[in-house]
């Protein structure tokens, strides 16, 4: 259980050589050790963005802000796909400048202006922002057992700390606050394939499903609200 409001951590090199954070004393990270972007791209990209690529618009829910990895390949993403994109992210532990700017995803992705995630981690929290006249990003500094937003939502990635460290984040009560602001065929995808989580997605509403899982993980959920 997490109940710090400043959390220890560490950057780390994963396989593909993308960097993630570590926090020791939980020996919990924020992204795959066989790699980050390989994880990202798979779990919340290929599994999640990309089923919704002829939108031309779409509203993007994040349960976890983390190293800014996620909102970072949305962005890449939806340029090639010509996109409007609202992007909400929640975040309990923002990183801190001397950590998100020691991330070397500039150095691996290199089709994007190399302050981009900067901008993002300095964007201001509560205020819509626009990354550019295609993107607008509202970072929010909540806790998500008190989540409070405003919009409804196309796709979320949920990508909170694991059903092991932080199972009060994984109920089934707080699927069914998701599930309310989610629209009607909206996509809901997460790194997890635990059956609780499962059980949870599928009483709170959700159509789920099992599909193969990232590089060094069989299996991961998609849901979906009918």
């Amino acid at each position: 259980m997490i109940t710090k409001k400043h959390l220890n951590r560490q950057i780390v090199k994963t396989d593909d050589g993308s960097h993630t954070l570590i926090i020791p004393e939980l020996n919990e990270h924020y992204h795959s050790i066989h790699g980050a972007i390989q994880e990202s791209m798979h779990v919340f990209i290929q599994a999640g963005f990309n089923q919704l690529a002829n939108a031309s618009k779409l509203s993007i829910l994040e349960i976890g802000f983390g190293t800014g990895l996620n909102t970072l390949l949305t962005f890449i993403h939806s340029k090639m796909n010509q996109q409007f994109i609202e992007y909400c992210t929640i975040e309990k532990y923002p990183l801190v400048n001397e950590e998100f700017m020691q991330l070397n995803y500039a150095s691996i992705l290199n089709d994007y202006p190399n302050d981009l995630l900067y901008r993002m981690h300095n964007a201001p929290w509560k205020k819509p922002t626009a990354i550019d006249s295609e993107f607008t990003l509202l970072k929010l500094h909540q806790d998500l057992l008190h989540l409070q937003v405003d919009n409804t939502f196309d796709l979320v990635y949920f990508d909170a700390f694991g059903p092991d460290k932080q199972p009060d984040l994984w109920t089934e009560d707080v699927f069914k606050t998701i599930y309310g602001l989610m629209n009607r065929g909206a996509i809901l995808t997460t790194y997890s394939a635990k059956g609780q989580v499962r059980r949870n997605m599928k009483n709170a509403g959700f159509k789920v499903e099992r599909i193969a899982g990232p590089p060094g993980k069989r299996e991961m959920l998609r849901a979906k609200k009918q």
